[in-house]
């Protein structure tokens, strides 16, 4: 529900903002390998890399996502290369938006 809810207030904000030549552009991560998926370190090592491992087989790039992945996007929509664009929510999770499970 937040998600949708950021899609559109980028939507509604790319809108307000385009004729200030301001872009108002959001990207949406999956499943990216950071602490947030042991927040208070009751896994260890092999039980997060058998989590993983079991996340991996949702996702039809089949593994989960780095920082890099996250952050690349980002340099993506904040570079000249995106300027054409604005109200854009790119999905940076390995093609799981587009899965029905």
């Amino acid at each position: 529900m937040s998600k949708a809810a950021i899609d559109q207030f980028t939507r509604c904000t790319a809108l307000d903002l385009a004729s200030n030549g301001v872009r108002c552009n959001a990207v949406n991560p999956g499943s990216i390998n950071t602490d947030a998926h042991n927040p208070n370190g009751l896994m260890n090592d092999e039980a997060l890399a058998t989590y993983f491992e079991k996340l991996s087989t949702l996702i039809p790039l089949g593994r989960v996502g780095e920082t890099d992945d996250v952050t690349n996007a980002i340099v993506f929509l904040v570079s000249d290369d995106s300027s054409f664009m604005t109200g854009a929510t790119m999905s940076v999770d390995g093609g799981r938006c587009v899965t029905t499970i």
